[in-house]
């Protein structure tokens, strides 16, 4: 067969139709030619309209959730730890032992200071007994008298350490932390417990930047979501404003009150805050969901629009604005009505065409889309 080809294919006699379609046959028979690829399917997408919607002045920001009473315990003096009587998320009453120091050096040290204390006393007594019968001075009974108040004063401090050699709970709480071991060697001050007093609720702490933090007030109301509860969301108020930024970040900290009504609500749970300041402004503006945005940088952001026409889906790049839940505002880049990935578009290209899923969404603000250029704010 291949001696055949040969022949037909160097001969003189130009080919026919009929051995074109022959030639093109034995070829295939042959191995010489691949079989067409198969068609690919286009890929299925989501897609939502650019609408206007109600978007009020909105400030979001992340913080983390604690008690509103929260103490680093310490010891007041440094020692070896004799015990520490509580785990971490034990609850705890007021005025309960918590942990202690050996009393061995601290004990001793009291000890001294009322042996000094019991002996500047009798001489202070002696001192006197002898101005009495005119052997002593006037002088000698003051100095006397001084040093006296001295091992006093002396002794009152060394018990008041004594005291503080022992960590009680300041309030009903829980304990959040707990950083040390029995027989290990502490330092005054250092931390050994951190306790969450939950009589005064729970906050959110939480900061904002410059532009935003003018804006907030004592007072304003907060929703707080946490994904530890998706589809929550918690009513809370603004409690505290600094009004001084922190020098590490250059942010300004912030308080939220939140009340956590039937949940169960654990110190360090990541939290999402929306401000909305009390005498905001409410307008309509162009929105898009936020799980149709592509490689978000600042305030600018890479969505896929889809022609309903054609079903190709363009890459187009937006100028973004304000989180309000779980939309964004447009400020720039698409037109109320235009129809954008929600869901697939991680994997699409720029120009391909894609097949959507359902029927195309309409938007109610279709019909006044002629009238908004790009960029138009409401």
């Amino acid at each position: 067969m291949r001696a055949l080809l040969s022949r037909f294919l160097h001969s003189n006699t130009p080919p026919r139709p009929l051995a074109a379609l022959v030639a093109t046959g034995v070829l295939a028979a042959c191995g010489g030619a691949e079989p067409p690829a198969p068609a690919t399917e286009p890929r299925t997408v989501r897609v939502a309209p650019v609408e206007s919607a109600p978007f009020a002045s909105q400030v979001a920001a992340v913080g983390l959730l604690a008690p509103k009473d929260a103490a680093r315990l310490s010891f007041k003096v440094g020692g070896v730890v004799e015990s520490v009587r509580v785990e971490e998320g034990d609850p705890v009453r007021r005025g309960q032992v918590l942990a202690s120091l050996k009393q061995t050096e601290i004990g001793s040290a009291v000890a001294q200071a009322r042996e000094a204390a019991d002996k500047a006393r009798r001489d202070l007594d002696r001192a006197r007994a002898l101005y009495a019968d005119g052997v002593t001075t006037e002088e000698q009974v003051q100095d006397l008298t001084t040093a006296h108040r001295v091992a006093q004063a002396a002794l009152q401090g060394t018990e008041f350490n004594a005291r503080y050699a022992r960590i009680e709970a300041p309030a009903d709480g829980v304990v959040l932390r707990r950083t040390v071991e029995p027989n290990e060697l502490v330092q005054p001050g250092q931390p050994v417990l951190v306790v969450g007093g939950t009589a005064r609720g729970w906050i959110v702490r939480t900061a904002l930047a410059d532009r935003d933090v003018v804006h907030a007030a004592t007072g304003d109301p907060a929703r707080v979501t946490f994904d530890a509860w998706p589809g929550r969301t918690f009513e809370g108020r603004v409690a505290v404003v600094s009004s001084a930024a922190d020098a590490a970040t250059g942010t300004f900290p912030i308080e939220v009150e939140v009340q956590p009504g039937d949940a169960r609500f654990v110190s360090g749970l990541v939290a999402k805050v929306t401000l909305a300041p009390r005498g905001a402004q409410v307008a309509s503006a162009p929105v898009v969901p936020i799980r149709a945005l592509l490689e978000a940088e600042g305030d600018r952001a890479n969505v896929f629009v889809v022609d309903p026409a054609t079903s190709i889906a363009s890459r187009v790049s937006v100028r973004i604005g304000r989180l309000g839940g779980e939309q964004v505002e447009v400020v720039d880049g698409l037109r109320l009505g235009q129809q954008v990935v929600t869901d697939g578009s991680a994997f699409l290209d720029d120009g391909e065409v894609v097949r959507i899923a359902g029927p195309v969404v309409a938007s109610a603000a279709r019909g006044a889309a002629a009238g908004v250029a790009p960029g138009a704010r409401p």
